[in-house]
């Protein structure tokens, strides 16, 4: 079973909001950084947001700047993105990535993946 397990997915009307958790098992979040990626149907897998595990840095796709944030919550072993304003194509499957010791990008390749949560966006 992987160590990172995500939660809070679901269905939701365009407009509305979605607060993701990817929760670490077996591992310690402080050295890790953290991406969050989806991949819709038919689609590459892209990267949304990730946060380097020293300096905290943060990356944002284009598609979802203003709308979605990214944070870390060291004492619970939890990362969390929130999704606000969402849209119908943000639809997709979403996953939680650790690297140890990476940097706030989603350039590069995570090596410990989750399983990952569905996010539906219709009315």
């Amino acid at each position: 079973q992987s160590p990172l397990v995500e939660s809070g997915g679901g269905l939701v009307q365009p407009g509305g909001s979605l607060r993701l958790s990817c929760t670490l098992s077996r591992l310690t979040l402080e050295y890790y950084a953290i991406g969050w990626f989806r991949q819709a149907p038919g689609k590459e897998r892209e990267g949304v947001s990730c946060v380097g595990s020293s300096d905290g840095t943060t990356y944002y796709a284009d598609s979802v700047k203003g709308r979605f944030t990214i944070s870390r919550d060291n004492a619970k072993n939890t990362v969390y993105l929130q999704m606000n304003d969402l849209k119908p194509e943000d639809t997709a499957v979403y996953y939680c990535a650790a690297e140890w010791y990476g940097v706030g990008s989603c350039s590069y390749e995570y090596d410990i993946w989750g399983q990952g949560t569905q996010v539906t966006v219709s009315s």
